[in-house]
């Protein structure tokens, strides 16, 4: 059985050696494979000094790189892991046992509880929280750590995932994929540890927060264009009545319609509430379709289990 271990890098010479080592040490017979994405100081030379295969991704942001990690490599299990220290690399095996005994597609290793804020800030753990409510409350994909970078995946999943991301929007995408085929998924609590002395967190709290919810947003339309339109045509109609009522009361009072561009403009706010209302309809047709062909291609693979047999 082919064991693949993932790690997308950027700039993490201070740790990526450790983490490679780590990996080699917990799963012997995996190749670890180190994704460099325009690094600027030594994290390839230290990676291949490792023992790691060391490829490079040209297009800057996380997304990318994984899009080019699960393009290129074939194997029958991916092990996915930061190259900056913070997870443990001796839950490998636990995540891949998961894997194996549930027949599952996808194992989130979830960081542990007791990080502190110094490990896992407050800003962080908050947003992670939002993201996990709204995430699970629209597509109803039950998690609690959307956001960890640590996750084992079964072939059949890597090879039907879009990968449509640029950024740490990455994670967010691996999880709706698997809600939106309704995927079986695990979670194992796994340590998360600081990052090694001179490695710096990359991630944006604001600025890739505001990208991680517009992109949630984006796969609502995409996904329950249905829902999305509906909630757009309830707007519009809840506009056109707020116009087009003192409209009506004083034509029950007076007879007469005084107030003609507030008529045209509740007329054209319900007409608008109507036509996105259409359009959830059409466009839900086409995304049922989308995720028939994406359920075909996941399953033209062999599942884990299958594959151990």
């Amino acid at each position: 059985m082919r064991v693949a271990v993932l790690l997308p890098c950027y700039n993490e010479e201070t740790a990526i050696g450790d983490v490679v080592k780590g990996f080699k040490r917990a799963m012997p017979d995996a190749l670890v494979y180190v994704y460099d994405n325009n690094s600027s100081d030594d994290t390839v030379k230290i990676a291949k000094q490792a023992g790691a295969i060391v490829r490079t991704e040209p297009r800057q942001g996380k997304g990318n790189v994984v899009r080019r990690m699960f393009a290129d490599i074939d194997a029958d299990i991916y092990i996915m892991a930061d190259g900056d220290g913070t997870y443990e690399t001796k839950a490998a095996k636990k995540l891949m046992k998961a894997l194996i005994d549930n027949n599952a597609d996808m194992v989130v290793g979830t960081r542990s509880k007791d990080a502190g804020d110094k490990l896992y800030r407050r800003g962080h753990r908050f947003g992670n929280r939002l993201f996990n409510g709204i995430v699970q409350f629209i597509f109803g994909q039950q998690t609690t750590d959307m956001l960890s970078g640590y996750r084992a995946f079964s072939r059949r999943f890597v090879k039907s995932f879009p990968a449509l991301a640029h950024g740490f929007e990455t994670e967010t995408e691996l999880t709706i994929h698997a809600g939106q085929l309704r995927l079986p998924v695990i979670e194992v609590p796994t340590k998360y540890f600081d990052r090694a002395e001179g490695s710096v967190s990359k991630l944006s709290t604001y600025k890739d927060g505001f990208k991680i919810l517009s992109f949630i947003l984006f796969f609502f339309k995409e996904i329950k264009p249905l829902g999305f339109f509906s909630l757009v045509a309830a707007g519009f109609a809840a506009l056109s009545l707020i116009a087009g009522v003192p409209v009506v009361l004083d034509y029950f009072e007076t007879g007469l319609v005084e107030r003609f561009p507030t008529a045209f403009l509740s007329m054209g706010l319900m007409l608008t509430a109507l036509v996105s209302f259409i359009c959830g309809i059409i466009l839900d047709t086409v995304s049922n379709g989308r995720v028939e062909q994406k359920r075909l291609a996941y399953l033209s693979y062999p599942s884990v289990a299958d594959t151990v047999e």
